[in-house]
């Protein structure tokens, strides 16, 4: 592949619900510029997009993959992202060095989730749009439906550049230019002109007039001449389109059928044609240099700098990291230098990947998307620059691992094994995140969705040979007491020689502070306990609550006081006394009244509007209770406390109910007593545990 100057790269990420035709599409183009010979089918696991295992046998798309085709003296950089949500975070670091969103849509399907979805993306990341209604192949195509689902979802930016027609059996053989009149049908393979159909000649003029006032509206000339009734030449409309597809303002629709290659071609020249080049689309971007936010212009005279968005930790490939160069151009014979980290690497070989593939090229010129292989400490969102450039790109907020499960390897010993593959796996995948909990001693992950963790465990399986059960996580309840006792604690024993005496009066009370197991106090008189034995009275106290006497929890607020005891000249020590006040403890405990506390989440939800009165339901169903509802935008943000024991899943029953349209964050909040019939839950879940 030869270099390709700045103005003469596009990069466009490929966006829309699963089975829109996004890998369809990548494929097509790139059989249709030459780039290979064989037209791979993501049915047959054959696809250059799709190469992972796991992506082969589920028939999805689970990693970004880049995919350049050289079209018109252009590099384009597609972007094939995955369409699940659980895999959003790769389409947020794709979107990240992108300059345009291409939107895949089902002619069948119409507007899904997906599509909402990465309308909002390219929203919220500032990313111009374009639109193609794909699979018009199939029977049960509807483009007209589509397309006023589009306008209906996404306003008067939605805008057709053309539209198909069938032949007598109903069948889908070719488009009409909206600007041009022009029609053309598949005859051999090829697209050929033809005479336009009758019955579409008024729809063209409508929705013709509907693009060229859109295309006006970008610039003041060209409404002054729409508003006086005077015909924009195609060269006026087009440049109104290009500048309102930069701005924002105009998201063109095309479509075809990307199996068939309908519109595979004309969709890449409308990219070459209305696209901004990459130097342009981020001409400025910020970043932190030296701490201070600064606007860095993006050119091939400045200083490189670089942002990697993806990282490939493989067993057999080894490890790519993925990047973009935002400023300057790289080449084999530089260093880079990785701020965060403080690392000074050499490059040696530079690449461009096309799925797996790795083509190796002397440089990379500002814009253009790449990758570097070995780099011994870079990881996704790092910044390379040259040494001394004090350049740091700023990161992008990813979607929450919400969902924990317990992980546990199947063979023994695999332990160590298991924690070095998932280091690696995170590399890949930032978003599973991975922490040993002290109090359980269970390994938790943490994903976005039960699909992710699904993945990771057949990685670990296929790559790393390493087998795991995930289980429900422990939950950590707590105990605590709600009233006062005064017990003695007596600790005597007689064995020949010195015995062993300890004799204490503990007073037992809430302290009411759940975050702190055990308050000791001592109000002794006279000397009846001699205060060298007060510190081992303490560490009993502090040993006891470890266990509860309800379920074996931990203990917290607790104050406990020495009021009284006795001792023995001889035969008192330390261990005596904290024997006796473990006596004292568990006889004193069982009358303070004992309760069990259990965590309680604060939770957010982002809902859609007409999902309020379901999710509200659901929440009173999980025991929990409604704060507060706020208005975020075009949706609804539902604020509530619910017991950790109820969230448990929560991030699959939420997509469930919203059809994936809602999202939720979490924190723990506080302990609080749980009712009386969880209480007892609790308890003979414990007894059976230890029964096992």
């Amino acid at each position: 592949m030869k270099n390709y100057a700045s103005n003469r790269v596009r990069n466009v990420v490929l966006l829309g619900h699963s089975g829109s035709g996004k890998t369809t599409y990548s494929e097509a183009a790139l059989y249709y510029s030459g780039a290979t010979k064989r037209f791979g089918k993501v049915e047959d696991g054959n696809t250059v997009s799709d190469y992972e295992a796991e992506e082969i046998r589920r028939k999805v798309s689970i990693n970004t993959s880049v995919i350049p085709v050289e079209w018109q003296d252009t590099k384009i950089n597609f972007l094939d992202t995955p369409g699940y949500f659980d895999f959003a975070a790769e389409v947020k670091l794709a979107m990240n060095v992108a300059d345009t969103g291409l939107i895949m849509v089902s002619a069948k399907s119409g507007v899904e989730v997906g599509t909402e979805k990465a309308w909002e993306y390219c929203e919220e990341m500032h990313l111009p749009r374009i639109i193609f209604i794909n699979q018009m192949d199939d029977e049960n195509a509807d483009f007209e439906k589509t397309l006023a689902d589009l306008r209906k979802n996404f306003g008067k930016a939605v805008a057709p550049l053309q539209i198909p027609f069938n032949d007598e059996n109903g069948n889908f053989i070719g488009f009409i230019n909206l600007i041009k009149r022009d029609a053309r049908k598949k005859v051999n393979g090829k697209l050929e002109k033809c005479e336009m159909p009758e019955d579409k000649k008024d729809q063209v003029e409508v929705l013709r007039s509907m693009l060229i006032e859109v295309a006006a509206e970008s610039s003041e000339e060209l409404m002054e001449k729409f508003f006086n009734d005077e015909e924009l030449t195609e060269e006026e409309i087009y440049d109104g389109l290009q500048v309102g597809i930069a701005n924002h303002s105009i998201a063109p629709v095309m479509c075809g059928s990307a199996t068939l290659g309908y519109g595979v071609k004309l969709l890449m020249n409308t990219i070459v044609r209305f696209t901004l080049p990459a130097i342009e689309a981020k001409a400025n971007f910020h970043a932190f240099h030296d701490g201070k936010d600064v606007v860095y212009c993006s050119s091939d005279d400045e200083r490189f700098s670089a942002y990697v968005f993806k990282t490939i930790a493989d067993p057999y490939i080894g490890r790519l990291n993925l990047f973009r160069v935002m400023t300057g151009k790289l080449d084999t014979t530089m260093s880079v230098y990785n701020e965060e980290k403080d690392t000074v690497e050499k490059v040696g070989r530079l690449y461009v990947m096309r799925g797996k593939e790795q083509i190796e090229v002397d440089e990379l010129h500002s814009g253009d998307i790449g990758a570097l292989a070995k780099l011994s400490n870079t990881s996704t969102q790092d910044t390379l620059s040259l040494k001394d450039a004090n350049i740091i790109i700023p990161k992008i907020a990813l979607p929450g691992s919400v969902l924990c499960m317990a992980i546990k390897p199947k063979g023994k010993g695999d332990e160590d094994k298991l924690s070095a593959a998932l280091t690696k796996i995170r590399e890949e995948d930032p978003t599973i995140k991975m922490e040993v909990n002290p109090e359980t001693k269970q390994t938790l992950v943490y994903g976005v969705g039960e699909q992710q963790l699904d993945v990771m465990v057949q990685k670990l399986k296929a790559k790393y040979k390493i087998e795991v059960d995930l289980t429900d996580p422990i939950i950590p309840y707590r105990e605590t007491i709600k009233a006062k006792a005064s017990v003695r604690g007596r600790y005597k024993k007689q064995s020949g020689g010195h015995g062993q005496f300890g004799d204490v009066v503990m007073e037992f009370e809430p302290s009411y502070d759940t975050t702190t197991p055990v308050i000791f106090e001592e109000k002794i008189f006279g000397g009846s306990v001699p205060k060298q034995y007060f510190p081992a009275v303490e560490k009993g106290l502090q040993e006891c609550v470890q266990s509860g006497v309800l379920a074996g929890y931990p203990v917290v607020g607790l104050k406990a006081t020495l009021t009284d005891g006795s001792y023995h000249p001889v035969d008192s020590s330390e261990m005596a006394f904290k024997m006796a006040t473990s006596v004292a403890f568990k006889e004193g405990i069982p009358q303070a009244k004992p309760v069990i506390l259990e965590p309680i989440e604060h939770v957010e939800v982002l809902i859609p509007d007409k999902y309020m009165g379901d999710i509200m339901g659901d929440i009173t169903k999980r025991r929990g209770r409604i704060l507060s509802m706020d208005a975020v935008g075009m949706k609804k943000c539902i604020v509530a406390e619910v017991p950790t024991a109820e969230m448990h899943k929560y991030a699959t029953d939420l997509r469930s109910m919203t059809q994936s349209r809602g999202e939720y964050r979490h924190h723990f909040e506080r302990y609080e007593e749980a009712p009386m019939e969880v209480q007892k839950k609790i308890i003979e879940a414990r007894a059976a545990e230890k029964e096992k």
